[in-house]
């Protein structure tokens, strides 16, 4: 006789003569277990995990670096992959990853759209995030000054990303289907390949490192992890994520750069085991030195390794119940360009920034008007008592994660990459420092202005301070 069937005749016993025991007679051990006493077996907790290949079978472009990249192979292929999360009250949230460069809005929004109208879930419901990994395919109009213009291949990034918006629907049909009972656990790993790059030289730094010199800046190297084990004990899924740019790798072949290797490992080392990464807040850290194979197998290598490392602790189990808010704020841009500007611009010898100004002119000679500012998305989901995720819109800047880490406490992940690939997202700090993520690069992003206003971090501060509020009511 089990511990639940013992258990099963005590309600009956303490209960003889009522209602409720006739009616906890007729339950099952396995329904008793489930229901009355899953508490120490595993939390209230069902989760559905689906995964699929985004691998193009076209010749797309690779995303990034303001060039055009035509594939010649692959290294291993690339994912998309979907944790469904249900708590005991059919509360629901999706996370959605990816080895994409960046997710535009144009793509993204008719997912959520379909996401709505198929399974009725909101936006605060799903997250959908990008690595950012620069050896993957173009999405859409995202950085769509960066490349030249050639009428066959805006053709196959269309087609392209038609198929990511039927395939990632539905993925995250697969996993609504599959939700069946679990456990949630997190730790936290550490990794240190990732460098401040405003701060640190990246010809330097081989120099540096070799000298024992300390490199410079801030950075987060924390690693965190999220795991999902069946009531049968079997490992399941591992979330985890790290700071930093996915731009080991430049050349022109399919991959997922580290965090792509890391995956890879992790379900080598764990058959069955659905691995996925979050860029938590790397738009200003870069793994360096970089430019080898080798160096990404490495930092890989060492991501697998800090993931590892963190299972092996005692892992915090996650209560049931959840929680999600979501907003757009609107980020104001300081200045929206001119057509005097435009028109001047459009004889630049750089040649993104006279695509850039070529297209807005026409847009302004079709009757368009710019907005004065772009619209930011914003998450905050709880998991529990124990876990917070914030999850923010494009390349935010290292501070925001440091900020939110030490106001929110313990338990909490700072995710940028998320739901829309817009621009580089500078703290205070950083937009007055200036340079590359600070200063006057938005145009790089077809933004309708070269900076944002200069208190885009207070406006993002007190929607992510409200949204928390929310939750943790």
């Amino acid at each position: 006789m089990n511990r639940f069937t013992s258990r099963r005749q005590f309600l009956q016993r303490v209960l003889k003569g009522t209602a409720i025991a006739s009616a906890v007679s007729t339950i099952s051990t396995t329904s008793v277990t489930n229901e009355i006493f899953a508490g120490e077996k595993h939390a209230h907790w069902k989760v559905g995990l689906a995964k699929a290949v985004i691998t193009p079978e076209k010749s797309v472009w690779l995303a990034g670096y303001g060039s055009k990249r035509a594939p010649d192979g692959k290294l291993h292929d690339l994912w998309m992959k979907a944790l469904a999360l249900e708590d005991a009250a059919g509360h629901r949230a999706v996370l959605i990853t990816s080895d994409f460069q960046g997710v535009p809005k144009i793509m993204s929004d008719r997912v959520f759209e379909q996401l709505q109208k198929q399974f009725k879930l909101e936006r605060a419901q799903v997250m959908l995030t990008f690595s950012h990994n620069h050896c993957g395919p173009r999405l859409g109009d995202d950085l769509i000054d960066y490349y030249p213009v050639e009428a066959e291949q805006e053709a196959l990034v269309n087609e392209y990303t038609d198929q990511m918006v039927t395939r990632c629907v539905a993925m995250v049909g697969e996993a609504l289907a599959k939700l069946a009972p679990a456990t949630l656990q997190m730790g936290q790993g550490k990794t240190t390949f990732a460098v401040n790059r405003r701060t640190n030289r990246e010809a330097d730094v081989p120099n540096l490192i070799a000298n024992g010199t300390p490199l410079v800046g801030p950075v987060d190297h924390s690693v965190p992890v999220m795991t999902v084990t069946r009531p049968d004990g079997k490992l399941d899924a591992v979330l985890f994520g790290y700071a930093c740019h996915p731009t080991t790798l430049s050349f022109l072949t399919w991959c997922g750069d580290y965090p792509g290797f890391a995956q890879v490992e992790l379900e080598k080392n764990h058959p069955g085991v659905t691995a996925m990464f979050v860029n938590t807040c790397g738009g200003d850290q870069n793994p360096l030195p970089r430019r080898k194979v080798e160096l990404c197998e490495k930092y890989g290598h060492m991501l697998a390794v800090s993931v590892e490392e963190a299972l092996k602790q005692s892992l915090k189990p996650i209560s049931s119940g959840l929680r999600t808010a979501f907003e757009l704020i609107d980020l104001p841009y300081l200045q929206v360009v001119s057509r005097e500007e435009l028109t001047a611009l459009a004889k630049e010898t750089n040649g993104i920034k006279a695509r850039w100004a070529t297209r807005l002119l026409k847009k302004l000679d079709a009757g368009h008007k710019f907005e004065s500012a772009y619209p930011y998305p914003i998450h905050a989901w709880r998991l529990g008592n124990e876990m917070l995720v914030v999850g923010m819109g494009a390349e935010t800047v290292v501070d925001y994660a440091l900020r939110f880490k030490r106001e929110f406490g313990e338990g909490t992940w700072v995710c940028g990459y998320a739901d829309d690939m817009i621009s580089y997202i500078p703290s205070r700090r950083v937009w007055e420092e200036g340079g590359y993520e600070g200063g006057s690069n938005l145009y790089e992003y077809g933004r309708p202005a070269f900076r944002w206003a200069g208190d885009i971090e207070d406006r993002i501060a007190a929607s992510v301070h409200k949204l928390v509020k929310q939750v943790r009511e």
